[in-house]
């Protein structure tokens, strides 16, 4: 064993590390800078803080996956001691249900950034001291394997380390999630217990596979992100140049199911699995931007093109085979799509990324889409029951969440609950972005954040009630009086168009009234790839108002989408809106959208955690919609995003 796995590591700042030397055109403002005070996300946050998290570690316990750690560590104990034949079974199903403790992990790290709980951060550091105890002597970590080291004890594990991992092992994909846990461990608690878990697995993986040593491409994706938030966090070049490595390691002549079919720089079609695809788009961003290499630029552009223009769910789901979790053919979107929600949140990411690199707000559009429904619908208004699959219709009856007729507590393969978790924690990384003297407002919730911009600070309080209503206030206090550049993002929805494409289109594309004024004064803004900019000198306190009116729209698909020919759907500002079935309409698929239908938005703050529901009126027939991502909180019931188109 090489000396330089077992030397001390030395200790690192976040704020000592080096900056990079290239990074994202525009960078994103912490979601630790900014907090929400209210409204839609407030209460999704304060559940997720004080449902899902105990909620999520209570399952890593009583389903063992917590167990698992420590049986590897025994199996490391007792044969050190001698026991040289003595072996554990795993008490899980899959060898990367490790990766789903690091994920709650991270997400309550996420929690801990925003709001401090000595509690829970104990009971993470006792988690921590178990994991960091079914570590190898030299930096391996893979509790599957540690606990039963003579004979593999599935079939997705070689009998050597790393060899099965282009196909199922899933150790790179866990030890991805691994440092993300650990970056976020540190970054809110101070604490290097988890960080250097991660290092000391990081400096094996360099030792294994750095300068091409070995040429293996992971089989799922996801190390390529944790590796570029170690290189942020330490400055240590190896990891950033370990991420391009597994990149390129990837085709030609491999299989599509986990993108190895071509080498990456020559990919031009979202295939796969989409979870492992979309992983693997966000990770060869941030490796284009850390590294300057336009060539990974060209083709995530070329292959965004084809998930958001011709794979995309009016949901902005993504993934239409159950089978294999893939994307499909160019309009192949069944209305029964699986859309699994960590392809969403994964399309997120990779949407989030591409924004960065372009400043184009296209890219925050469909992440907007993304967010309030085919995302949030994962997670029960309560926190403790889940979507995996995300359908645009359901019978009431099947079976499809993994064997549960509706939401489930939890999964045998459960990488999606925590997955909700750590985004839901970290929303408002989404919200502000910066680029020289240009700030940029992408989101609207009721909230305040503190902004670094151009060597001074800046306050930004939003004031709203979005996405029920689109009025927002932004009052803007810089710590004195500047002149610096506000880019508001003005959603294609209020400008006619539900996505930048013709994937999908309003029945009536004129755009709406909206309007912008700044200290009372109307102002014709230019509009710069989505964004109204405005230019002025910055006093504390001054105000602008942003009005977006939400008149109810008709959306039809592309006539290429089979599954959507004479049907419609109904859209109100963000929020896609479905009808669930009851007594009288058990069948909502059955119902029909003529021109002449009305739609009368109803606000009611007792249904549903507070929804506006629309009233929809057509001659003789009369039912309500709500918005997608509420449906079956209130019991099993059909469900149906796309109805019938009538004369």
């Amino acid at each position: 064993m090489s000396s330089r796995l077992v030397t001390p590591l030395v200790a690192l700042s976040t704020l000592g590390a080096p900056a990079p030397a290239k990074d994202y055109p525009v960078q994103p403002v912490p979601f630790t800078a900014v907090r929400v005070t209210g409204g839609f996300w407030q209460a999704r946050q304060e559940v997720n803080r004080t449902v899902t998290v105990p909620f999520a570690l209570r399952q890593c316990e009583e389903t063992g996956r917590m167990k698992n750690f420590d049986l590897a560590a025994e199996t490391l104990r007792r044969r050190a001691a001698g026991e040289k034949t003595f072996q554990n079974q795993p008490v899980t199903i899959y060898p990367f249900d490790d990766s789903d403790v690091y994920k709650v992990i991270e997400g309550a790290a996420y929690t801990l950034s925003l709001k401090r709980d000595p509690e829970l951060e104990q009971q993470l550091d006792a988690c921590i001291a178990r994991i960091a105890a079914a570590q190898e002597p030299d930096g391996y970590l893979y509790s599957f394997r540690t606990m039963h080291p003579d004979t593999p004890v599935h079939e997705w594990i070689d009998p050597k380390r790393w060899l099965k991992d282009p196909a199922f092992s899933h150790e790179l994909y866990n030890l991805g999630h691994l440092y993300e846990a650990g970056v976020a461990y540190y970054q809110a608690t101070g604490k290097r217990a988890l960080l250097d878990v991660c290092l000391r697995s990081a400096e094996l993986v360099w030792h294994d596979f750095g300068d091409r040593r070995l040429r293996i491409a992971p089989g799922h994706q996801v190390i390529e992100m944790g590796l570029a938030k170690l290189y942020r966090v330490t400055g240590d070049a190896r990891w950033l140049a370990l991420a391009q490595i597994f990149l390129e390691a990837r085709g030609p002549r491999g299989k599509a199911y986990s993108q190895q079919h071509e080498l990456v720089i020559n990919q031009k079609e979202a295939v796969g699995h989409a979870v492992r695809a979309n992983y693997m788009y966000a990770g060869m961003a941030d490796v284009a931007a850390l590294t300057g290499d336009a060539r990974y630029v060209d083709a995530i552009k070329r292959i965004w093109e084809s998930a958001a223009d011709r794979k995309m769910y009016l949901t902005g789901g993504v993934g239409a085979h159950r089978d294999g979790e893939a994307y499909g053919a160019d309009y192949e979107l069944p209305n029964d799509g699986y859309n699994e929600t960590c392809a969403a949140i994964a399309f997120m990411m990779w949407n989030h990324r591409m924004f960065l690199l372009t400043g184009n707000a296209k890219y925050l559009d469909v992440l907007e889409r993304v967010t309030f429904n085919g995302f949030i619908s994962g997670a029960s208004l309560t926190g403790d029951r889940f979507f995996y699959p995300n359908p645009l219709v359901y019978d009431g009856v099947a079976k499809f969440n993994h064997g549960f007729a509706g939401r489930a507590p939890w999964f045998g393969c459960a990488c999606c609950p925590p997955n909700l978790m750590r985004t839901t924690a970290a929303i408002t990384g989404y919200f502000y972005a910066v680029r020289d003297r240009s700030l940029y407002v992408n989101f609207f919730a009721e909230s305040e954040g503190v902004i670094a911009l151009d060597g001074g600070r800046v306050t930004v309080k939003q004031t709203t009630d979005y996405p029920w209503q689109g009025r927002v206030r932004l009052t803007v206090s810089p710590e004195k009086p500047r002149t610096f550049v506000l880019r508001v993002r003005i959603p294609s929805w209020v400008r006619g168009q539900p996505v930048p494409s013709d994937l999908y289109a309003y029945d009536d594309p004129t755009a709406a009234a909206w309007t912008v004024r700044v200290a009372g004064k109307l102002l014709t803004p230019t509009l710069d790839h989505g964004f109204a900019v405005i230019e002025r000198e910055w006093k504390a306190g001054d105000t602008v108002e942003l009005d977006l009116p939400m008149p109810v729209k008709t959306v039809h698909g592309n006539p290429k989408i089979t599954a959507v020919q004479g049907t419609v759907a109904v859209e109100r500002g963000p929020l896609l809106y479905c009808a669930e079935g009851t007594p009288d309409n058990p069948a909502p698929a059955t119902l029909g959208i003529s021109p002449r239908a009305t739609f009368e938005p109803r606000p009611e703050s007792a249904l549903l955690g507070g929804v506006t529901t629309l009233a929809v009126t057509d001659g003789a027939e009369h039912f309500t919609a709500i918005p997608y991502y509420s449906w079956n909180n209130r019991g099993l019931a059909a469900m149906s995003v796309w109805f019938k188109r009538t004369q």
